[in-house]
Parts: structure tokens; C-alpha cells; sequence
């Protein structure tokens, strides 16, 4: 474990595909196309399958259209994240480490890695639930399994950044390919099918639902991952190069985001038709729903290429979860740990839970834990969209690439409707609690939390705006550059040099014959500091006195011979104001002294005379180091 010295994001794939070499066409897009579908893998893990599932069973086709809002959502959230990435080359962690004070930035990195152990869980329970359908394993045998995947993404990471991606696009498609023909099989009415697309929520239960797959499609650690994968690709540092980057990138997010919108929908439109016409609205679990598609579809097809596909969907989500977590601990933190001692962390963070769970309460309690990891990441999501949206608006850190007034606008729409949705549920869910008697304990750690969200939430919010408004009137405190007319060149009659009888002293008659000429008069003046010095002043005759006349006397005698016109004075007692009032005797233009080169305790010991002289003079003051 050590701090960052490289602060790349992903250092060791950043800028590992060099896309800047002259490519056309196809080639060009390809060379771009691969971070969109890791980031897409997020979108249609297990714990979307579980509200998917959830909603397509107890409403039918009524909550197609949450799925199509959030994935508009996440279209154009992602396209924000993306353009962090690419313009600023930095990740959504290390710019809210550069904005933020380090209490707001902790809180925001514990968020940040409480939404990816929530992620983490449901990637784990869909794996080990997956396994279990498909071979028959019990359930916590296939979640201690999943802990071996930690070598896999090694292994991959070790191949390259290219390499991974393909192994990802090739899960996306086996999910992807199982699910078509899974909708083939279950032959949905297509006009009930377009009803979905009508807002509706039938009932309070429906929200929570509805707010479970919001969080389990726009999930707040794919906008940390989104800004740091496009920083795998090396462009040039050209806004012809950025222009290009944006554009292949959104092509890139809109293919591979709309084939999560088409699994996603597909899990629900599977639901609604299989389960939700045939009378079993209470389906909501993942092993039940495994079991019904047999006998409803008349065939052993559609079960085994639901385990197939949850397996899949598990697995690729899983590496990209990790990836996630090291972009967070190095970005909030600037600190980097093995990257299979991090994967080790959050794959035991994910476990523990699970498996506790299914020790206390059975197996049957598993697909309540998945929709609420999903609605805990949906509570995340604001403390990672809101500052996302204050960078990019930024024209200071963006340039030419800030966004416009009308994507920020729409922006901070998605962002309102996910807060007050999200406070809407926490509402009705601490409702419920206080109308209840007794759960003091709880009730008290409820009301501490909903304070602290709140007062990081604000500081969130006001900050970076705070600091654009400081940074503005920075600017403004200056005037117009003033014509240089009427300035004159004062001439220097006297140059006083504090001397300290050392080897410096060369250097500093040097620099001062510099400033001068032949007719200036040169200063020298020295502070005797024995301690007779500092109780007798002038009377003073002992022998470092005596020494420190001799010293002068010679200097003085040199400096005459080589032409130079000059005087000496000795000081005593006070440094600081024997030199003021001996260059304010002088009538000196100019004071040359030495740097001390000391600072904090050695100031108490030996003084700050630069500092105090250089306040109490008019004049210019050399200091040579």
C-alpha cells in the first residue's frame, strides 16, 4: 500500500490504446468503441434482473417506461462522465478530491465504496444463484466460488485493456443472444407491451420497485468508471482530437447502453408475459422465476439459458465493480494498493453479507437483499451526479467543451428527479418506522444520518460554486493592463548591504555593485551581537567587537581601491531596528541582505529579520540567496 506517485487514472492502462494513429471509417469508431459496453455491463447485472423481475411480475408492463427513462438517464449521465474523462483527463474521484475539503471528500469516497459493495453484492448473489440453477450446488458453496474470480480479472488485466474488452463484449452478447430467444420463446402481446411505455405507478409498492431498477441502471460507481476507461484511449491534445473523441464515445455509449436497455427490458417483458398473465404477480425471485419458464415455455431451453445468462451477467459485472474500486480508493485517497488484495476487499465486503443472510435467514431472503442493494445504490446516486454536473459546466477547468445551457439544464432535471424520488422512498420507509413503538435506538440513528446526508448533500451542492464565484472575483480585482507611458527609472544614489562577515559576503557587495554604478555610494553596515554588543551599544570594546571594526574597516579599504565609493556603520542590540534605522540614517535607495534559509522553530531561535525588516522599509530590498 502507497501513495500514487503516477496519479494517471488506471496507470497501468492509461493511454494504452493509441487511437491517434491515421485511421478511416470503421477502424477509426472501432478503435474507440470498448469502454461504453464495460460501463454497459453495470446496467444489466443481477441486481437488475431482480427488479426487473419484481416489476414484471406484479405490474405487468406498466414500468417499461422507467426502465426507457433511466435509460435515457444514464445516455446522457454518462455521456457527462465520459466528457470529464476525455477533456480534463481526469476521473469523477480525482476532480472531487480537487475541489472538495478533505471531511466533504472522505464522506463522498465512503458513499462511493458503500454503492460498490452494494453493487459487488448483487453481482455475487446472481453468480452464486446462477451456479446454484445450473448445477445444482447450494447457494453458499457458489458464493464462497465467486471469491475466484479476483484471478480471472487479473489475468485479464494482464493481458491489456483491449483483451478485456473483448471478453466483456463477449458476455454482453451471450446475455444479450439468450435473452432473444428467451422473448421468442415467451412471445409478448406487442400492443400490451407498448402500454409500458405510458408513466404510470399503480401503488406505493411500484415506486420502491420502480426506484430499485432507477438505482440498479444508473448506478453512481459507472459514472467513476466512464470518466476513467476513456482515459485508456491516447489522443492527441487538439479540440479537433477531443471533438472526435466525444463523438465516436457517444456512438460508442449509445450502442452499448441501448443493448442494456434491451436486456433489461427483455427481463421485464419475459416477467410480464410468462408470470404476470399466467396469475404468479409474487414472483420476485430469481430461483423461482428459474423454475416457472419450463413448464409455462414448455421447454428446458429457457431455464438453462437463464442461468447461462445470469452467470454471464455476474461475471463481467464483477471485473468491471473491481475496476471501479480502485478508480475510487485512488482517486478519493491518491492511494493504490495491490490490485488483487483491492478485489479480495470488495469481493469479502460483498460475501459477508450474503452469506451472513443466508446462515440467519435461508435462502429465501437472497432476492430481497438484491433489490436492496439496488435501492441503496439508488441513494447514492446524488452525491455522485451532482458534483459530475458541476465540473462539466465549468468554463474555466472545460474550456470550449463545457456544455451548454440546455444539457445542463436537463441535466439538473434527471438530477432533481432522482433526489426527490429517493427522498420520497426514504419518507415512506422512516414513516412507517416512526409510527411504530419503541426502535428508539434506531429512530436516533435514522435522524443522525438523514443530518449528515443533508449537510453533505449541501456542502456538495454549494461549494464548487462557491469556489467559481471566488474564482471570478479573483479576476475581477484586477484592472486593464495600463499603458507603460509615463514610468521613469529612478536612480539609485545609495545601496546599503547588511553584511554577516561570512563567505556570503562576496555574493552580496556583488549583486549590489550590480543595481549600482560608479557613482552610487555603498552602505556597508553590520550588527555586532556579543552579548557586551547588546547591553553597552556603541561603548561596547570587547574582542568581537573589536574584530567585527576590523572586518568592516578592511572591506571598506578594498572596495576604495577598486573605486568604488562606500561608507561603513556598525550596529548593536536589535538587529532588526539597527539595520532599519542605519539604511534610514543612510538615505540608502536600495537595502541588498541574505537569505536566512530557516523556517518555523529555527525563526523563534535565530530570528525572522528578512521578513521584519523588508515590512519596515520603503525601499527596495534584494535578497540573495
Amino acid at each position: 500500500m502507497k501513495p500514487q506517485v503516477n496519479e494517471a487514472s488506471l496507470s497501468e492502462v492509461h493511454e494504452s490504446i493509441d487511437v491517434s494513429k491515421s485511421q478511416k471509417g470503421w477502424r477509426r469508431l472501432l478503435a474507440y468503441m470498448g469502454p461504453a459496453y464495460l460501463v454497459s455491463v453495470g446496467y444489466m447485472d443481477p441486481g437488475n434482473w431482480a427488479t426487473d423481475l419484481a416489476g414484471g411480475a406484479q405490474f405487468g408492463y406498466a414500468l417499461i417506461w422507467v426502465l426507457l427513462m433511466s435509460n435515457l438517464m444514464a445516455l446522457l449521465l454518462q455521456g457527462l462522465s465520459a466528457r470529464l474523462g476525455i477533456v480534463r483527463r481526469r476521473d469523477l474521484a480525482q476532480a472531487n478530491r480537487e475541489t472538495y475539503p478533505r471531511f466533504v471528500n472522505f464522506a463522498l469516497y465512503l458513499l462511493a465504496e458503500i454503492a460498490i459493495a452494494a453493487c459487488d453484492l448483487a453481482e455475487v448473489l446472481g453468480m452464486a444463484i446462477g451456479i446454484q440453477l445450473l448445477t445444482g450446488l447450494p447457494l453458499i458453496w457458489g458464493v464462497v466460488i465467486t471469491v475466484l474470480d479476483t484471478f480471472l480479472l487479473l489475468y485479464l488485466q494482464r493481458l491489456g485493456m483491449r483483451k478485456m474488452e473483448i471478453f466483456i463484449i463477449c458476455l454482453v452478447a451471450i446475455i444479450g443472444g439468450s435473452f432473444l430467444i428467451e422473448m421468442v420463446l415467451a412471445k409478448p402481446h406487442l400492443p400490451d407491451v407498448l402500454t409500458g411505455f405510458i408513466p404510470s405507478l399503480p401503488n406505493s409498492n411500484a415506486l420502491y420497485i420502480a426506484i430499485g431498477i432507477i438505482g440498479a441502471t444508473v448506478m453512481p460507481h459507472n459514472l467513476y468508471l466512464h470518466s476513467a476507461l476513456v482515459q485508456t484511449r491516447k489522443i492527441a491534445n487538439k479540440p479537433a482530437a477531443i471533438k472526435q473523441a466525444l463523438r465516436f464515445n457517444r456512438i460508442d455509449s449509445f450502442i452499448a447502453l441501448n443493448a442494456a436497455f434491451f436486456v433489461n427490458a427483455a427481463i421485464l417483458i419475459l416477467a410480464a408475459s410468462v408470470f404476470f398473465t399466467s396469475g404468479n404477480t409474487e414472483v420476485a425471485e430469481l430461483k423461482e422465476a428459474h423454475r416457472l419458464l419450463s413448464p409455462l415455455l414448455g421447454t428446458k431451453l429457457a431455464p438453462a439459458l437463464f442461468a447461462i445468462a445470469l452467470i454471464a451477467a455476474g461475471q463481467s459485472s464483477t471485473i468491471t465493480g473491481t475496476l471501479a474500486g480502485q478508480i475510487v480508493m485512488e482517486g478519493y485517497l491518491n492511494l493504490r494498493i495491490n490490485p488483487w488484495i483491492r478485489r479480495l476487499i470488495t469481493r469479502l465486503l460483498a460475501i459477508t453479507p450474503a452469506v451472513l443472510v443466508i446462515l440467519i435467514f435461508g435462502e429465501q431472503k437472497v432476492d430481497s437483499l438484491l433489490v436492496l442493494s439496488q435501492v441503496v445504490l439508488s441513494l447514492q446516486l446524488g452525491f455522485a451526479i451532482i458534483p459530475l454536473i458541476h465540473f462539466v459546466s465549468d468554463k474555466k477547468t472545460m474550456g470550449e467543451f463545457v456544455i451548454k445551457w440546455h444539457t445542463k439544464l436537463l441535466a439538473w432535471l434527471i438530477s432533481a428527479v432522482l433526489i426527490f424520488l429517493n427522498v420520497k422512498m426514504v419518507y415512506n420507509e422512516v414513516s412507517e418506522l416512526f409510527s411504530e413503538q419503541g426502535n428508539l435506538v434506531w429512530k436516533a440513528v435514522i435522524i443522525i444520518a438523514i443530518i449528515f446526508f443533508v449537510i453533505l448533500f449541501v456542502l456538495m451542492t454549494v461549494l464548487p460554486v462557491i469556489k467559481k464565484k471566488e474564482r471570478a472575483e479573483a479576476v475581477r480585482i484586477h484592472k486593464d493592463a495600463a499603458l507603460l507611458q509615463h514610468f521613469t527609472i529612478p536612480s539609485v544614489d545609495c545601496i546599503a548591504i547588511a553584511l554577516d562577515f561570512s563567505n556570503n559576503d562576496e555574493k552580496l557587495i556583488a549583486h549590489a555593485i550590480s543595481q549600482g554604478s560608479k557613482q552610487t555610494k555603498y552602505l556597508l553596515l553590520h550588527i555586532v551581537e556579543s552579548a557586551q554588543a547588546r547591553v553597552l551599544g556603541e561603548v561596547s570594546d570587547d574582542d568581537e567587537t573589536r574584530k567585527d571594526k576590523l572586518h568592516l574597516s578592511s572591506y571598506i579599504t578594498q572596495l576604495e581601491h577598486l573605486g568604488f565609493i562606500v561608507e561603513g556603520q556598525l550596529g548593536y542590540r536589535d538587529r532588526t531596528k539597527e539595520i532599519v534605522r542605519i539604511v534610514t540614517q543612510g538615505k540608502a535607495n536600495m537595502l541588498v541582505m541574505g537569505a536566512h534559509h530557516h523556517s518555523g522553530f529555527m525563526d523563534y531561535l535565530y530570528g525572522e529579520t528578512v521578513e521584519k525588516v523588508r515590512h519596515q522599509l520603503k525601499i527596495p530590498v534584494l535578497i540573495v540567496s
